[in-house]
């Protein structure tokens, strides 16, 4: 069974600022979610936009190159259709700085055009941008001449029969600028493999600037589940021990081959790497960047993150505790929490705990000491003002699990009360999960999922 554990991406305002720390790679955020049983009666529409993009000048004195920049409506509530969306799109502020060619589902009109966007999709896993401008640096534009486009945007449809996205919330920043552009083809993500099973992942670095790169490095990181990279003379080979950061193994590889405008660069054999027998959902993570001190002018095309697939299982499970006690006696309540594999699991894309465990204490009895990943909560999951005595606990587990990781919360329980037969409940969750979150798809036996805090 095959899952791959990104967020949801959404809308972007802080750009696409990637950190490549050891195989956690922030690829989104999270869209607003609710509860399914319970559908909020409200909307938003957004603008999906490149926050920033450097346009090079043309090389030896020629042309400059074009970039094409896309952009697209969505909306929060998938229980709504949308559609009638119209894109504003002004450019009066890149008068002398870039110029811009409009697509045909845009109306110009001055420095400015409406697009049309039919239909308005929400945010899941098909939402595409919808309209794509080509921009290149205007003729005699300098190094750091810089200007803006400003996007507003409505729609019909949600609860009010008109949605408006926010007003003067959306821009992309344009700079000019000079340098190499070192960019890595995209690459197709591999599903549906086996442990044990090799992939070879084509790697190329092509230079898009309008100067040479002298010399330049490019960094592998890879996921626990995957193993046996190909060794390369130029590469320097470490691993992480999973106790900050999920385990991975890292290359870093200089090369002082001179890229030329328009040049490229493929690695001396192709990059082969093994599902290993605990592998599920793997990821590959490649970057680029040029030599010599030199500045890439434009972070967004120097990395690419693949998704690697394999057929397999990871089995979570909780057990409970029983505890006595006479009244006023204090015991301690241990929840475990286990992965009985054959997989590991991590949400790698997100950085979410894999799971949370959850307590409802038992009648009669209070909670005096808390574990420190334990958040208290209402039953239904609200805000718990005090630390101690709430009736709900929430104990988050890290951000990725091994195929034999065992974590216990211990709970100190005051019995207040005599409650012939008080139990209370066990059962682990994804993060969010009441709030629409991710099903344990992976998870082979969900009977494993609940267990019992009896109190005698």
């Amino acid at each position: 069974m095959r899952l791959f554990s990104a967020r949801r991406p959404v809308h972007p305002r802080s750009g696409a600022a990637v950190a490549m720390v050891a195989g956690l790679l922030t690829v989104g955020l999270t869209a607003p979610a609710f509860a399914a049983d319970d559908p909020p009666q409200t909307d938003q529409l957004w603008i999906n936009q490149p926050y920033a993009q450097t346009l090079p000048l043309g090389t030896d004195g020629g042309q400059p190159q074009s970039r094409i920049l896309g952009v697209g409506l969505y909306h929060d509530n998938d229980n709504f259709t949308v559609a009638d969306g119209r894109l504003t799109v002004d450019v009066s502020d890149l008068a002398g700085v870039a110029e811009v060619t409009w697509p045909d589902n845009c109306t110009p009109s001055g420095a400015s055009a409406v697009c049309d966007i039919p239909v308005v999709p929400t945010i899941g896993g098909d939402y595409e941008d919808q309209v794509f401008l080509t921009v290149r640096a205007a003729d005699g534009a300098g190094v750091g001449a810089q200007g803006r486009i400003t996007y507003e945007a409505t729609a019909t449809g949600g609860p009010d029969g008109t949605l408006t996205a926010p007003h003067e919330s959306f821009d992309t920043t344009l700079t000019v600028g000079s340098g190499p552009d070192l960019a890595i083809e995209p690459v197709a993500d591999f599903e549906d493999g086996l442990p044990g099973d090799e992939r070879t992942i084509p790697v190329k670095v092509t230079n898009k600037g309008n100067e040479s790169a002298n010399g330049f490095t490019v960094k592998l990181n890879a996921s626990y589940g995957l193993t046996d990279l190909t060794r390369y003379d130029a590469c320097t080979y470490t691993t992480t021990d999973g106790e900050n950061y999920a385990p991975s193994s890292n290359a870093v590889c200089t090369f002082d081959q001179v890229l030329a405008p328009g040049d490229a660069f493929e690695l001396p054999e192709p990059l082969t790497v093994r599902l290993a027998p605990h592998a599920l959902n793997e990821r590959l993570d490649i970057g680029v960047e040029p030599g010599g001190g030199a500045q890439d002018i434009d972070s967004e095309n120097d990395y690419a993150a693949l998704q690697i697939g394999a057929e397999s299982t990871a089995d979570f499970s909780v057990t409970g505790d029983a505890i006595s006690g006479v009244v006023g006696g204090t015991a301690t309540a241990e929840l475990t929490f286990e992965n009985n594999g054959p997989a590991w699991f991590g949400n790698l894309g997100s950085g979410d705990p894999v799971a949370e465990v959850r307590l409802i204490v038992p009648e009669g009895t209070k909670v005096t000491g808390v574990p420190s990943d334990c958040s208290p909560r209402t039953l239904d999951g609200g805000y718990y003002p005090q630390r101690t005595g709430a009736p709900r606990y929430d104990c988050d587990l890290s951000y990725w699990v091994l195929e034999d990781t065992r974590r216990t919360f211990a709970f100190s329980v005051r019995v207040d009360t005599v409650v012939p037969g008080a139990t209370g409940a066990v059962s682990i969750h994804p993060p969010y999960g009441e709030f629409g979150g991710f099903p344990f798809d992976f998870d082979p036996d969900l009977t494993n999922n609940t267990a019992a805090l009896t109190v005698n």
